[in-house]
């Protein structure tokens, strides 16, 4: 079947948040050659033939869209979103992927559009991601797919997938920059007013803060933690707490949270010291301190080890300051 590698099929599914349904509409749709961009033809596709015209979760309607078969012109195809992770898509629309994907175009699944491109078998044996929340979701209703929730997006070639909503757009930008070239990726970035190319990944986005332990004496513990990790507190220390042994602590500790005494205090220092470089102006040094850390030095490879990125890059992601 003869597609057009210009060509971008943009699926436009009912139910599905307008944000990031919009994301591929503007990588590729808008034209801005004037500024170095690269030139694609678009066509909106609704997910379902047999459905009413597709309404955003904002109550707005999109109209005429191209039926599915439009699929199987397009050089490229993107699900941008879908409404529910556990809503089975239209058979017409994984066949239509499936014979896409076979005849080499390049499939995109943006967010939950993951379980879409899941869905038509397109991820067996391949690494893959979606949105952070509904991760464990897409392992367990796809064994055979490679689920990395530590990245914003993936690129296996002819199958691309992306984390949460913007990262649909670091996604997209990707394959501008595979197809078009740096050049072209970095004029559509200008024109979007966004980066080129994040650093990190997912983990920077996720609360790491675990829910408090029914075991009211470790819950007890915790939250005297908390009240003092700007103390270079230790296990020991907390074994002490309670008047008890490393041993026996680590032992209710890890049934009560999942993790051990030491693992949880680092966990916490390090989402402490996020507050702190989204809500204050503080230097990193300080930042140290205040939740524990000898250092900067001694944080900084914890915080690019846990968030994926450095404290200065969060910062600069996060911080309403520049």
């Amino acid at each position: 079947m003869r597609r057009d590698p210009r060509t971008v099929a943009v699926v436009v599914s009912d139910g599905a948040p307008l944000f990031e349904t919009a994301i591929p509409l503007s990588v590729f749709g808008v034209d801005r050659t004037d500024s170095g961009g690269p030139r694609y033809r678009v066509v909106a596709v609704a997910a379902d033939d047999d459905a009413e015209t597709p309404t955003t979760t904002a109550g707005i309607g999109l109209g005429n869209l191209h039926r599915v078969d439009a699929i199987d012109g397009a050089g490229i195809v993107v699900v941008p979103t879908w409404s529910d992770p556990d809503r089975t898509p239209p058979a017409s629309l994984t066949a239509a992927l499936r014979r896409a994907h076979d005849d080499g175009a390049t499939i995109v699944g943006l967010c939950l559009g993951a379980f879409v491109l899941a869905a038509a078998g397109l991820l067996d044996g391949r690494r893959a991601t979606t949105h952070w929340r509904w991760a464990a979701l897409l392992r367990e209703k796809y064994p055979a797919v490679d689920v990395d929730v530590n990245v914003l997006y993936v690129d296996e070639d002819t199958v691309v997938t992306s984390a949460g909503t913007a990262a649909g757009i670091d996604a997209c930008l990707a394959l501008v920059r595979r197809l078009d070239g740096a050049h072209a990726a970095g004029a559509v970035a200008r024109r979007m007013v966004v980066s080129p190319h994040r650093a990190g990944g997912q983990a920077q986005f996720v609360d790491i803060m675990p829910p408090r332990p029914r075991d009211d004496t470790i819950g007890a513990l915790l939250d005297w933690a908390l009240a003092n990790l700007h103390h270079p507190l230790t296990v020991d220390q907390l074994a002490a707490r309670l008047n008890t042994s490393r041993r026996t602590l680590d032992r209710h500790f890890r049934a009560a949270t999942g993790t051990s005494p030491l693992q949880w205090l680092l966990h916490q220092r390090i989402l402490a010291a996020q507050r702190l470089l989204e809500t204050t102006t503080l230097p990193v040094e300080h930042v140290a301190a205040a939740v524990g850390f000898s250092s900067a030095i001694a944080l900084r490879p914890h915080f690019r080890q846990i968030v994926g990125v450095s404290p200065r890059q969060y910062r600069e992601s996060f911080s309403p300051s520049p």
